[in-house]
């Protein structure tokens, strides 16, 4: 069964728990496929950033590490938490590893790729492909690994106007 909105799936935490995407429901997120050996890790800052400016308004930010891409997150889920949190200072929910492609790829991987397209069509090209989720759960806007996170502070408020209006 194809859902809906991706109020309608769940994640394993990086500590075992489950994330129900219903719990956000009305709220917009922003799912990135995340690495910690990544040229691109560094935007794990631009990720905080945008969780402390727009939590408050209802932004939901996960990161999901992948390991699919030149093995650029070999650590464990305690490792890679540990890592984001003394470097980046992350504070932001972080799920177990996932595939993000492949015969594996994560149920929610699979909702936002069958909505947008990619420089490789539906497949996820790298590290740090982000997904903006509207509040309506169905809308998906789809970023580059070079899109830098402060890029995407327009459209966030966008969607936050969108909602009052």
């Amino acid at each position: 069964m194809t859902p809906e909105t991706i109020y309608d799936l769940s994640a394993t935490s990086n500590r075992g728990e489950t994330i129900d995407f219903a719990q956000f429901r009305g709220r917009p997120m922003l799912i990135v496929n995340t690495a910690s050996k990544c040229g691109f890790t560094p935007q794990y800052d631009g990720l905080q950033a945008l969780h402390e400016t727009y939590a408050d308004e209802g932004l939901v930010v996960i990161g999901f590490p992948c390991d699919q891409f030149a093995n650029q997150e070999p650590g464990d889920d305690a490792a890679i938490e540990e890592f984001c949190r003394i470097n980046f200072g992350v504070t932001f929910p972080l799920t177990t590893k996932v595939d993000v492609n492949g015969k594996q790829t994560d149920p929610v991987f699979a909702f936002l790729k069958e909505r947008t397209t990619g420089l490789l069509g539906s497949s996820i090209k790298w590290n740090f492909t982000k997904f903006l989720v509207s509040a309506d759960g169905r809308t998906v806007k789809r970023y580059s690994p070079k899109t830098e996170p402060a890029a995407m502070a327009e459209d966030i408020e966008t969607m936050f106007a969108d909602k009052v209006a």
